[in-house]
């Protein structure tokens, strides 16, 4: 897959139909593709309402502030995000982050913590910390996929507990729809069509199942943009803060993830830079109209690019009509049975999850340390709820488990000239913090000959412990009376040894 890269021409030169388009995607005035992102954006709309209000509780404020915010972001993100077919709007891990602001602070705390979380994310994105994504292992991101889909399902769990005997057959009717119907035709979404089949049947059949109406009252009138109502001291800046930074390194996490896995899925790149400036702008924004703020949306970008979409129109749409549903045809919306839109999670769940990573064929040609990186990724993240959590600690013991490979690489071969005045010994393998320790037990500083030679140039010094096990080497050769001659290192090698030299001899 080609390195993710900008869009090719600058934003301030563009036209608005060009913003809502990304590099190598189709030209979406096309009847075929307008018919497919205006189609995908509805399906993900509808699919936004639950969620949003869902998230708002989380939060602890009224259901309309999470879904402004859901509603604002995704149109303000399609023109300044670097992801195309990307939804960002509000997100349960947002949610926690700012859960304890609302309940100690209110909610004018809250719109100040998601305005300045936008400035962190875009200072944040200037500095290039969207580059850090490189550093995450292929076997995270594939338990950070399974782990995403056990999320999305057991998230629906709730929706099926305690409910009306209707909703199960209801449920089962939704999925077979969605797996049938694009055996007939792809021109519309089949999720679109399961919650207007399974809306129309409990409408006019009259069948009591809990709808999009029972969890919250959707907003009736548009947002109007304002400040946060907070008194502008030091003081409220410093009880913000942590909160929003915390908010700003959650959101740039799980944005970027997803952006990595659309560009998986789509096999096209993104602008990682311009999405993180991008999330820290639609945050103010969404601030400023009193939104409670949010990131990239995993679950919704599923159910975008799954329905087809490619392009940033969809997006747009999604937050348009999600908008539009809510203020216009508000009840007609909260007469969707939850049941369609479990169906909808469910069905993306499991197309979600990575089988082929399971498979017992698969696992037995995986390295060992791969596979426990993929399980303690899924693990954590399930465990904690936290997608970003897992992933950093997927990270690190990916990073323990390359080091802990590496280290054992690290050889030392041996050979005395005939006449035993003499021993050259050989390294190779990489010298870091993890196998500079073991090196200097692999020398025979009493037996060897008087004149040492240690020939460097099959490895490479990476830091400043492999210089420190360098010198203890030689300090334990010299205590006996021994010369060592280090040779064959690089250039880099030889310029941190250089540089560092002399600065352990304390510690000898």
């Amino acid at each position: 897959m080609p390195s993710p890269g900008p869009d090719p021409a600058p934003s301030s030169r563009r036209t608005p139909a060009a913003l809502l388009r990304g590099p190598g995607r189709p030209s979406w005035p096309t009847p075929a593709v307008l018919r497919t992102e205006t189609l995908a954006g509805l399906v993900v709309g509808l699919a936004l309402i639950p969620e949003a209000i869902s998230f708002s509780v989380i939060a602890g404020v009224d259901p309309k502030v999470g879904l402004y915010a859901a509603c604002i972001m995704a149109m303000v993100i399609a023109f300044v995000g670097g992801r195309p077919a990307m939804i960002s709007a509000a997100t349960g891990a947002v949610a926690l982050v700012v859960a304890p602001v609302v309940r100690a602070h209110g909610l004018g705390y809250l719109i100040a913590t998601v305005i300045l979380a936008g400035v962190f994310q875009m200072i944040l994105g200037g500095l290039g910390v969207a580059r850090l994504m490189r550093f995450v292992p292929r076997s995270v991101m594939v338990g950070f996929v399974n782990a995403l889909g056990i999320l999305l399902f057991t998230a629906q769990i709730p929706n099926l507990r305690d409910v009306p005997w209707a909703v199960y057959p209801l449920v089962a009717a939704g999925l077979a729809l969605m797996v049938l119907f694009p055996r007939l035709t792809r021109a519309v979404p089949a999720p679109l069509v399961a919650i207007a089949v399974l809306t129309v049947i409990t409408v006019a059949a009259g069948i009591a199942v809990p709808t999009v109406g029972d969890k919250g009252t959707l907003p009736s009138s548009l947002p109007v943009p304002g400040l946060p109502d907070v008194p502008f001291t030091w003081h409220t800046l410093t009880v913000i803060a942590p909160y929003a930074f915390a908010m700003a390194l959650v959101g740039l996490m799980e944005s970027m993830m997803t952006a990595k896995l659309v560009d998986d899925l789509t096999d096209t790149p993104s602008d990682k830079t311009r999405e993180a400036v991008g999330q820290g702008i639609a945050n103010i924004v969404t601030g400023f109209f009193g939104g409670m703020g949010g990131c990239g949306m995993i679950g919704q970008t599923m159910i975008n690019v799954k329905s087809g979409a490619r392009t940033r129109l969809s997006t747009f749409l999604a937050g348009f009509f999600l908008l539009v549903l809510c203020i216009v045809l508000g009840p007609v919306v909260s007469t969707i049975p939850m049941a369609a839109l479990v169906a909808v999670m469910i069905l993306v769940a499991v197309g979600t999850f990575d089988w082929h990573s399971v498979r017992p064929a698969t696992l037995r040609r995986m390295p060992l340390g791969e596979s426990a990186v993929m399980v303690v990724t899924v693990v954590v993240v399930v465990a904690t709820g936290n997608l970003s959590i897992g992933v950093v600690v997927g990270s690190l013991t990916a990073m323990a488990v390359f080091a802990r490979r590496v280290a054992h690489l690290t050889e030392v071969t041996s050979v005395t000239d005939p006449d035993g005045t003499q021993v050259v010994h050989t390294v190779t393998g990489q010298l870091f913090f993890a196998s500079a320790g073991e090196l200097v037990g692999r020398f025979d500083y009493a037996g060897d000959p008087d004149k040492v030679v240690i020939d460097l140039s099959g490895t490479h010094i990476w830091d400043a412990s492999s210089v420190a096990a360098l010198e203890a080497v030689e300090t334990k050769y010299a205590q006996r009376g021994k010369s060592v001659e280090v040779i064959g290192l690089n250039d880099v090698s030889s310029a941190l040894r250089g540089r560092l030299s002399g600065a352990f001899a304390a510690q000898h």
